[in-house]
Formats: C-alpha cells, sequence, structure tokens
C-alpha cells in the first residue's frame, strides 16, 4: 500500500475582482514507504504548490480540492489541530531558503528543540541534547556551539542542514524537499545531496523532492514525475526517464544539460519561450506552443495521460512522442 495517495489534486487561487488562476490541475501520484519520488519542471508549473497542499500550508485564497491520503488519512479535510500533530511527526519539510525559512531573532538550538519538545516525550535538557545531536548527524562542525548561535551566523550550507534537522528531528515517515539546493553552490549540493540520500537510506523516511534540476534528479530519485502547466505530463522509473525520454518536454529538459562527454564547443540546445508561452488544457496540450512536434490536434484535443505501452510502468500525455512519427501521432 502506497505511504501517500494523491488523486486528482487541484489547486485555484482566488482574488477579488481578478479571474482565477488554477496552479495545479487534477495531479494523481503515489509515494510508497522507503521510496523517492521526484517533481520536475520549469518554474511555475506548480511543483511547490502541489508540495504546500499536501502540507495545508496555503493561504486562504487557495482552493484545494481532489484528495491526499497519508497512511490511509484523507490530509485535506483535517482541522489545523489535526494537521500540526501531523506535521513534524510523521510529515516533515525541508523548504527552498533556509534564511527566510528560519526565524532570525531565535537560536538554532530553540528552533530544533520546539519540534522535540511539542512530539517527544523530552524535557527541555533532554531536547538541547537531541538538537546537538541532529546538528552532529547532519554534518554542521562544533554542534554544541552551533546550537547556540542565530541563524546569521551560519552559512548557507549550514543553514540548510540546520531546516533537514528540523525537519528529520522526529524521523517523519514522509519528507518533502522543495528545492532544497537551490541557493547553494555546486559543492555544497553535492553534500546536502549525499545526506539527503543518505538520512532515507538509513530512517527508511520517503521523500518527495521537487527540483527543476535534472542532475539532482538523475542521482537521487527512484521514480519522476514531470510537470507542465499544473499538470504531469510524463512518469516513468528514472533510468528509463533518462534513457528514452518521450515527452518533447522532458526531452527539450534533457537536451538542455551539458554533457561531459559532448564534442568540445558542442552548443546547447534550450526549450524555446518560456512558461507564459502556453494555451489552455481545456482547448489543446499547454506545450503545443513551444513544442518541435506539435501537429494539428495537439492545439485542439487536451492530451490524456495514458499508459505508454513503449515502458514499464509509464504515463504520458502527449499525441505525438518523441520516437513516433508526425503521421501516427496525429491519428
Amino acid at each position: 500500500m502506497a505511504l501517500l495517495e494523491v488523486r486528482d489534486l487541484s489547486v485555484a487561487f482566488h482574488r477579488k475582482g481578478e479571474p482565477s488562476t488554477t496552479a495545479v490541475d487534477s495531479i494523481s501520484f503515489d509515494v510508497e514507504p522507503g521510496q523517492t519520488v521526484g517533481l520536475v519542471g520549469e518554474s511555475g508549473c506548480g511543483k511547490s504548490v502541489t508540495s504546500l497542499a499536501i502540507m495545508g500550508l496555503l493561504g486562504r485564497s487557495a482552493e484545494v480540492t481532489g484528495s491526499a491520503r497519508f497512511q490511509d488519512e484523507e490530509l485535506l479535510t483535517l482541522s489545523q489541530r489535526q494537521l500540526d500533530e501531523r506535521r513534524g511527526r510523521d510529515l516533515g519539510m525541508v523548504f527552498q531558503d533556509p534564511l527566510s525559512s528560519l526565524n532570525p531573532v531565535v537560536t538554532i538550538g530553540v528552533q530544533l528543540t520546539e519540534v522535540l519538545l511539542r512530539h517527544r516525550d523530552l524535557n527541555r535538557k533532554q531536547a538541547k541534547g537531541e538538537a546537538v545531536e541532529l546538528l552532529a548527524r547532519v554534518g554542521i562542525p562544533d554542534p554544541k556551539r552551533r546550537v547556540d548561535e542565530y541563524p546569521h551566523q551560519l552559512s548557507g550550507g549550514m543553514r540548510q542542514r540546520v531546516l533537514i534537522a528540523i525537519a528529520l528531528a522526529c524521523e517523519p515517515k514522509l519528507l518533502i524537499a522543495d528545492e532544497p539546493t537551490t541557493a547553494l553552490d555546486v559543492t555544497i549540493q553535492a553534500q546536502i545531496l549525499t545526506l539527503l540520500r543518505e538520512l532515507v537510506t538509513e530512517t527508511g523516511t520517503a521523500l518527495i523532492m521537487i527540483t527543476h534540476d535534472l542532475g539532482v534528479v538523475a542521482g537521487l530519485c527512484d521514480r519522476v514525475n514531470v510537470m507542465y502547466g499544473g499538470r504531469i505530463v510524463e512518469r516513468a522509473q528514472r533510468h528509463e526517464l533518462f534513457a528514452t525520454p518521450r515527452h518533447p518536454y522532458t526531452h527539450g529538459l534533457l537536451a538542455s544539460i551539458p554533457r561531459l562527454d559532448a564534442p568540445r564547443g558542442e552548443k546547447l540546445v534550450p526549450v524555446k519561450g518560456s512558461v507564459a508561452d502556453n494555451i489552455p488544457w481545456s482547448a489543446g496540450c499547454a506545450f503545443a506552443p513551444r513544442c518541435p512536434s506539435a501537429v494539428d490536434v495537439c492545439r485542439s484535443d487536451p492530451p490524456a495521460l495514458v499508459a505508454d505501452e513503449t515502458r514499464t510502468d509509464s504515463m504520458l500525455r502527449c499525441h505525438n512522442p518523441v520516437g513516433v512519427t508526425v503521421a501516427e501521432g496525429a491519428r
């Protein structure tokens, strides 16, 4: 049985006097215990909004519909008090920007012990000792001193490690990491990804990795969901996705990544246009204006997410996938 089952999850934002904006449009995916699942796509595709909807962290302007069942319990209908009991204990989240996620006027130790005191039967002395051990576990040097310091006294990599320590303090069954390496340099990125991989292996925690970096996906995820315009357009096992990308968007993302084995001077091939260059899913494929493989049916008939018979346990939303002739895809 899946640890998390998301079914037809949609998120729309309403503003007074303005039309509603749909950020997430009927997406479905599963996360099994101990599995690492990737949500991949450009900024604005709905990745982070999906995670915030699951965690119950969206504001009042957001209308969330569909289902997100965690251990057979519907998260979307829980009260705020029930969600507070779940978050931190069973559900953990590493946010994108550690500097804005950590309270600047409260010490690292206080922010770490808060979750321990709330969800575990510890006194303050025990909680502080556990906080020191957590900082050491995530690779922060001299944790006994750092525990009494403030966020501004730590480097960006250390602050990100603190967020990971807070998220893992109660050994949650599901951890959501929202682009945890975006603001870090390449060396620190590699350390953070190695840390996440080791912690997930040691604790058996399931992980949802939200990222636009396919390099992160290649080294961490078991299963990948590629999102575009608020919908999942391709789903596959990691190795199959990289070996045989079927959706033109996935193919374009991979083609835009520099390769070490590429000939010297070879130019990258970016995905043309921007996220704003799309059409409503109700009118056709949202990616059609940017797609080099688009045919007439792409602009008139919304593609459904169906099983991809060329790969095992894969899904695809495309009329003219990579590897199919235009004539066949246009039928």
